[in-house]
């Protein structure tokens, strides 16, 4: 199957011309994956982004389109897990103002790009992804054992002078947040992964409440950017609106069935399309 979805001449996308209903059924499907990976672990970029370059879509169009499309697979994702999320309240109100503001600037970052220059940076980005998310167990224990020692230390400190170690807390996520939100505006493969170890350096909570948290950050970041990318030359709108539905009905699904599927079966399945598909781009 070739594909048909082109960018013009001034890097305007254009409206999609010989697009088959094949094409758009593994868009759809592509965009329900993506949500659905998003909302049990992250890492669901890396099977809509190869998706789409493999249907024609030029690298930066295809990474501004599935930005926007994956948006609401997060809401939908952030959605079902909003009872986890009750004891966040507070943190959120700082930790949101660094997620914005880590998605627009890699946002503006990425329409600053080079078509070039971002195919020559994707597959470096995908083998970080996957490595982030091949090494995600080994991640959570170091993240486990370095929280202890944290968790120690704040309590010898409050036996000395009384103090409270959860604004220190506060401020290193907030500091941790920000990078993370750059890269996540600017390519976003791996991002959840990414947060989940950035949250369990200061967060001495269950996986599944960091993961709501995770969860409600990805949303922040990817709607910042989402919004700035809206108004750039690169969205290829039809995807948009076919992948759009597809990742909210995975996002709400995924929320769903945390905790109910193999996480290392989908993990592997993951890591090895993306090696694929980075191994497609160095070729």
């Amino acid at each position: 199957m070739v594909s048909a979805w082109v960018v013009s001449d001034t890097t305007h996308a254009s409206k999609s011309r010989g697009v088959s209903t094949l094409d758009y059924v593994l868009v759809a499907l592509s965009g329900f994956a993506a949500g659905m990976i998003n909302a049990l672990a992250g890492g669901g970029t890396l099977v809509s982004f190869p998706a789409l370059v493999a249907l024609g879509v030029p690298a930066v169009s295809a990474n501004v389109t599935n930005t926007i499309a994956l948006v609401p697979g997060y809401l939908g994702g952030a959605y079902a897990q909003r009872r986890d999320l009750v004891s966040y309240v507070t943190r959120l109100r700082s930790l949101v103002i660094f997620a914005a503001a880590g998605g627009l600037l890699g946002s503006i970052l990425l329409v600053n790009s080079s078509d070039d220059l971002f195919s020559g940076l994707v597959p470096i980005l995908i083998l970080i992804a996957c490595a982030l998310l091949g090494f995600q167990d080994l991640i959570r224990k170091q993240l486990v054992k370095r929280r202890a020692k944290i968790v120690n230390v704040g309590a010898d400190a409050s036996a000395v002078d009384g103090g409270d170690e959860k604004p220190t807390s506060t401020v290193i996520l907030c500091l941790l947040v920000g990078p993370a939100a750059i890269y996540g505006g600017y390519f976003g493969a791996g991002l959840g992964i990414m947060l989940l170890a950035v949250l369990g350096i200061a967060l001495d909570d269950p996986l599944p409440r960091i993961n709501s948290l995770k969860s409600a950050l990805s949303l922040v970041i990817n709607l910042v950017a989402a919004a700035f990318l809206a108004f750039s030359d690169f969205v290829v709108w039809d995807i948009v609106a076919v992948m759009a539905v597809a990742s909210v009905v995975g996002g709400i699904t995924g929320g769903r069935i945390a905790g109910k599927l193999n996480p290392k079966l989908l993990r592997i399945v993951v890591i090895a399309f993306g090696i694929a598909a980075a191994v497609k781009f160095l070729l």
